[in-house]
């Protein structure tokens, strides 16, 4: 699929956008990327990959923010030498930018420049450009109707700086509430939103645990939810945004001194730990999917976000294990394609519906790496009723124990306050955090739950 011209003569800011400096990478190659509307779901594996373009660490509103001001580290060359690792790694990669609503209107050197080098992605990779409203955490601190118009003007702004009647394909919101996921659809006719950080809890600004790791159409219930009828359906597949350890993902935030977020990122693997030991982790999270997850589910896929102001904390040289780790997904499995988040998830929404036939099983062992015991295995299953993980000593031959069972079949509601509380938690949730979140044997979970398990998963009725 050939990127689309961004179309110069519409251009807000005038200028070529060339590259700063470095090698040419590849074109985009037809030959080795899916074409929209006949490629297929099933028996492949995908890897998306975002950044995001802000001025301030945590951007809450149109003008009010906390943490850093990152103008300096938004330093063209620096994003230049992100898109470049990528290209080094994967040539025929596309990926996805996402903008906050202050750097979009933020008329400084470096954006501007910025500006002209996400035409220059674009047109050169076919990379996408999107916006990430209020920096992940949108309805943490807005109402639903501002976060309404931050969309609809901050998705107009994009299309007025990149020309051409360039649409984005999809949004980069973080968590986003289901009253604005159903707003995308139905108003801005955008079918994909990475709106769900798996398993957050206690992490940043805004929790969102309870839901599933892969793609689903949320329900109009609340954004965790999978829908559970075409009337309850919002047409806007939700997607997560950063592939976690799901030993890892156990842990409620930083508890113990780890990080629940161990898996593909770089802030919790090269950064935090080291370069190599990181990479271990990495390439260790990406084989739980395209080995093991890719054999029980038919297709797999792996998403990250290196935020851009990642670069200057890892420092340029450490780039290079970016550009190993892709190096290292293509060796292994040659058949995976990168392509942006909104390509990927309107591939699936070509394959699903609706949710009644969305059934995901994952098996994970251990790293042996902060908050992923090396003697642990987790079993995890995720469709529309319900979400079910158990947990064993493998090394031990330990009983295997429900750690977590949410179901998705009784009413939910989001709240309707500004709070961080977003969560969703079922019977048993594996981050343990109310006293009723005990692990059990699966013959200890009340009949209903039992038999709905059962009717689904015959195989765990007798061990």
């Amino acid at each position: 699929m050939k990127p689309t011209s961004s179309g110069r003569s519409g251009h807000a800011e005038q200028g070529n956008a060339t590259p700063l400096s470095g090698p040419k990478s590849a074109q985009v190659s037809d030959a080795t990327q899916p074409e929209q509307g006949k490629a297929s779901l099933f028996g492949r594996r995908f890897l998306t990959f975002n950044s995001v373009i802000r001025v301030w660490q945590i951007e809450k509103t149109r003008n009010t923010c906390r943490g850093a001001h990152e103008y300096d580290v938004h330093a063209p060359d620096n994003i230049q030498a992100l898109r470049e690792a990528v290209a080094a790694g994967w040539p025929e990669a596309r990926i996805s930018w996402a903008w906050t609503w202050m750097a979009l209107h933020d008329t400084r050197p470096n954006y501007q420049e910025l500006r002209r080098l996400m035409r220059y992605f674009h047109d050169r990779y076919g990379d996408d450009v999107t916006m990430n409203p209020s920096g992940y955490f949108a309805n943490r601190y807005n109402s639903r109707e501002q976060v309404r118009r931050d969309l609809h003007e901050g998705l107009n702004r994009i299309a007025d700086f990149m020309g051409g009647g360039f649409r984005p394909k999809s949004v980069l919101a973080g968590h986003l509430a289901a009253e604005n996921l159903r707003y995308l659809a139905e108003e801005e006719d955008i079918h994909v939103c990475q709106g769900t950080i798996w398993s957050q809890y206690d992490v940043d600004d805004q929790d969102g645990e309870g839901g599933i790791c892969y793609p689903y159409y949320p329900s109009t219930e609340h954004f965790l939810k999978p829908a559970q009828s075409r009337d309850d359906l919002i047409d806007c597949v939700n997607l997560d945004g950063w592939t976690v350890d799901f030993l890892a993902a156990r842990q409620p935030g930083r508890k113990g001194g780890g990080n629940s977020r161990l898996g593909v990122g770089p802030l919790e693997t090269i950064y935090e730990i080291n370069p190599e030991v990181g990479l271990r982790q990495i390439n260790a999270t990406t084989q739980a999917h395209f080995h093991t997850g890719f054999t029980l589910n038919n297709w797999a896929w792996v998403t990250v976000c290196w935020e851009s102001a990642v670069v200057a904390l890892i420092k340029k040289a450490n780039l290079t294990y970016l550009t190993d780790w892709l190096r290292e997904v293509r060796r292994r499995w040659p058949d995976t394609v990168c392509i942006t988040q909104g390509e990927f998830g309107l591939l699936w929404r070509q394959a699903y519906k609706d949710n009644a036939n969305i059934d995901y099983r994952f098996v994970q062992r251990g790293t042996g790496i902060w908050d992923s015991p090396q003697n642990l295995e987790i079993r995890w299953f995720m469709n529309r009723d319900f979400r079910l993980a158990l947990l064993r000593d493998w090394q031990t031959n330990g009983p295997e124990l429900v750690i977590d069972y949410t179901d998705y079949d009784v009413p939910a509601r989001e709240p309707q306050n500004l709070t961080r509380r977003w969560s969703l938690l079922g019977l048993i949730n594996q981050k343990q955090t109310r006293p009723q979140d005990k692990p059990l044997p699966l013959h200890a979970l009340p009949t209903r739950d039992q038999e709905r398990i059962f009717a689904r998963y015959p195989m765990l009725r007798y061990g």
